[in-house]
């Protein structure tokens, strides 16, 4: 399928795999005990999922399927932006650690409303 994506290089592709790599960045340098692992591996589950998912994406078998994949990725990237919330809101990262990557997320969750919606909307046209 020839789709937004396609071209490994794409906006969404580069910035989705750049927030996992922030992300795994962050949760290395957390201190916290084994109780609190569960809260830095969500975090680090949702944050890398997205931009696999976009990579998924980039060979999806059909547009339904890009959609698909577009439409996970974008769960994932709402669910990073509650993690991040909370590490702020309990202190485990600072206010502008926060912000930079809740910045971070929020441009990565536009991208991938606007692909969704491109890609609704050209197939409907067909």
């Amino acid at each position: 399928m020839k789709g937004i994506l396609h071209n490994e290089q794409s906006p969404l592709n580069t910035k989705s795999y750049h927030l996992a790599v922030r992300v795994v960045n962050m949760v290395k340098h957390i201190q916290c005990t084994p109780k609190e692992y569960g809260m830095l591996n969500q975090v680090f589950r949702s944050g890398t999922a997205i931009g696999a998912l976009v990579s998924e994406a980039v060979y999806a078998q059909s547009p339904a399927d890009f959609i698909s994949k577009l439409s996970i990725a974008l769960k994932e990237c709402n669910e990073t932006i509650y993690w991040i919330n909370l590490l702020k809101d309990t202190d485990y990262i600072s206010d502008k650690e926060f912000e930079s990557m809740d910045k971070d997320c929020r441009e990565v969750l536009a991208i991938l409303i606007s692909s969704i919606k491109t890609t609704k909307n050209n197939n409907q046209t067909k």
